[in-house]
Order: structure tokens, then C-alpha cells, then sequence
């Protein structure tokens, strides 16, 4: 039997839980502790926790349901790890080092059905959404990683820009962000927490209505329609015209900063012309948006496209900058690895199959 991942519940959902099978509400607090502050792997270490709670946790949950298959480190301290889960379908999660901490990019479904053209994520299908449990796993095995490595050394900060679209697993993901976020278990801010989507207008107004703190990111790619149609086909469903409403109604709700990520595809997206476009459709929303221009991953089964030359970067920024645009170029992690997202995982399925 395939159990469930005990990181799945909430602080209130493993209090109910455990009160419901006759266990006082203070187990609650010590096994939480447990699995947050002191990060044990099994639950034979809680070693204040009753033998019936134990078993009574062993017979219905599990601590690590995800195996490390491959495990990839870069010069600038990139770590990009490949687990498998209990199906035996592959994820990636990626740790990456900035001088403000340590971050971690987790992944919310086996697969991405968003289709972007340039995107390795998107060469499998999507096979099924990752429960919560298996999304705060992902957290947990990097922060074991570092208990081992280095003592002192803690997540800091969550990037959900891994594998798949958040917000078509948007249940999971909520519970995910009420579970990391919980300050008596591993209380990483919102404010140090982003989630990105490709644009799913009706999810970013449910998620302005939760008044949460967690940073908002929108993975824009293009300034018009026929372009962004034509690299990410989410802008048939939800055109530039329903996601910039639902932004208006997110920033007036919230009066939190957005960002709006901008891969630069060499001679598709990174001409004057379409920055001009971008500042002019950002243009009532300046006081709070932020375009972070980001230096194209190339693919290999996506040879259309190229990483736009560092000039046309320079430029493309300078040209939002003079329109009074907030914006900057990403800095890139674990390029001498196999950097874009879901490349690795594609490469090691095409390994199996071969």
C-alpha cells in the first residue's frame, strides 16, 4: 500500500487527525516539531511520542516517499536534484545560492500540459498533479541535504517555478503554502516565497482573494497576442486582454508588486519594437511591476530557438528603463548543468527508453 506523505496535512489537519484516533491535541505540537524543527526521517526517532501514536502514524502515513535518482552540482553551487516517486515518474527540484540565502525551485505536476513552445518542461505531457505532501517533500529532502552537508545552512526562500503550472493544482498548492510557511514548523516568510504562472486569469483572482503575502509572478513571454500565441498556447485561453484584468484586479486588491518573467528568444521576442510594446502594456501598472528579462536555457528538441546575444538584452532592458519600467537581468544559476527546467528529467526518460 502506497501511504500518504504525513508532510500532506497542515498543523490543524494533523491536529484533527490524531484527536480523531483518540490522541490528545499536545501530540500534535510534538510531532509537528518533530518533523519540522528537528527534521527526523522516520517516526521511530520522535522519541517523546508515544509507541501507539508511532504506529499508529507508521500504519497510515510515510515521512519519505521520494527517492533520489540523480543528483547534479554546478561550479556556482547549484544543485539540481531528479527524484523519483512512488509511481516511478521523475521530478525536479532545483537549490540554488544567492547572497540573500538559500532558495529552492519545487515542481507541482509530474509533466506540464501549458505547452510553451520553448520549454522543456512541456515535452512530456502532464500524467497527474503532485499531491501537497509530495511538493513539501521536496522542500524537506534539500533542507536533509544541507542537516548533512552543512549544519547551520536553511531554506530560505521558495521559488514554485519547477515542472507543471501551480495554479492548475491549486488545492495542493494553497496547502503547500500553509504548510511551509506554518512559524511553528519550517516558517519560511511569504514575502520569501513566489509562485509563478503561465496565466490562468480565474486562479489569479482566487489567489488575490486569499490577501496572502506569497509574491506573485506571471510568466509573460511576449508583449501582443499573435506573439504570444504563437510560443505559448495558455493565450488562447486567456488572452493578454483576461490576464491584464485579472492583474488589475489582483494589484488592486492586494497593492503588491508583480513580476512578469521575460525569456528572451533571439529574433522572436528581443526587438525594440516589442519592448516598447511591454512598456506601453505595463504602462498604468509601473508603480507595481517589476519585468525580470530572463537569458534563454536553449533546449535541444527545441532548436527554433536561441538565447538572445547579450546586446539585444542590454538594449531590450535599456529601452524598458527609459519608459519608466521597473525591471533587471536574471542572474543565472547552474548553467554548466543541464539548466532549464525539466531538461534534466527529459534526458534521463529518453535514457531509459533507449
Amino acid at each position: 500500500m502506497n501511504k500518504e506523505s504525513i508532510y500532506g496535512l497542515t498543523y490543524d489537519q494533523l491536529t484533527e487527525w490524531l484527536m480523531s484516533h483518540g490522541h490528545k491535541k499536545f501530540r500534535a505540537t510534538q510531532v509537528w516539531d518533530w518533523l519540522y524543527k528537528k527534521r527526523v526521517t522516520e517516526f521511530s526517532q520522535m522519541k517523546n511520542v508515544s509507541k501507539e501514536c508511532i504506529q499508529l502514524l507508521e500504519d497510515h502515513f510515510a515521512i519519505q516517499t521520494l527517492e533520489l535518482h540523480t543528483k547534479q552540482e554546478s561550479a556556482d553551487g547549484t544543485i539540481k536534484f531528479l527524484f523519483k516517486l512512488k509511481d516511478g515518474n521523475l521530478i525536479e527540484t532545483v537549490l540554488m545560492r544567492f547572497k540573500y540565502g538559500l532558495s529552492v525551485c519545487v515542481t507541482t505536476q509530474v509533466g506540464c500540459n501549458i505547452g510553451c513552445s520553448f520549454c522543456a518542461s512541456g515535452l512530456l505531457a502532464k500524467s497527474r498533479d503532485l499531491t501537497s505532501g509530495e511538493i513539501v517533500e521536496q522542500i524537506m529532502n534539500v533542507q536533509h541535504h544541507l542537516d548533512k552537508v552543512e549544519k547551520d545552512e536553511r531554506v530560505s526562500h521558495i521559488v514554485v517555478m519547477g515542472i507543471g503550472e501551480p495554479f492548475d493544482n491549486f488545492v495542493n498548492l494553497v496547502s503547500f503554502l500553509n504548510v511551509v510557511n506554518d512559524q511553528n514548523g519550517l516558517a519560511i516568510g511569504a514575502r520569501h516565497i513566489t509562485v509563478s504562472t503561465s496565466g490562468l486569469s480565474k486562479k489569479i483572482y482566487e489567489f488575490a482573494d486569499m490577501n496572502t503575502q506569497v509574491n506573485l509572478a506571471i510568466s509573460l513571454h511576449a508583449p501582443n497576442n499573435e506573439l504570444r500565441t504563437s510560443i505559448m498556447k495558455i493565450n488562447r485561453a486567456y488572452p493578454l486582454e483576461k490576464l491584464m484584468d485579472a492583474v488589475d484586479y489582483y494589484l488592486e486588491k492586494t497593492n503588491r508588486r508583480i513580476t512578469f518573467e521575460y525569456i528572451m528568444l533571439e529574433g522572436v521576442n528581443d526587438h525594440k519594437e516589442e519592448a516598447l510594446q511591454l512598456a506601453a502594456l505595463l504602462s498604468n501598472k509601473r508603480h507595481l511591476s517589476y519585468v525580470n528579462l530572463i537569458p534563454y536555457n536553449p533546449v535541444d528538441e527545441h532548436i527554433q530557438y536561441q538565447r538572445s546575444e547579450q546586446k539585444s538584452i542590454e538594449e531590450f532592458y535599456e529601452t524598458l528603463k527609459k519608459k519608466g519600467i521597473n525591471c533587471g537581468i536574471r542572474h543565472e544559476n547552474g548553467t554548466d548543468i543541464d539548466a532549464a527546467c525539466g531538461q534534466l528529467r527529459s534526458k534521463q526518460i529518453k535514457k531509459a527508453k533507449a
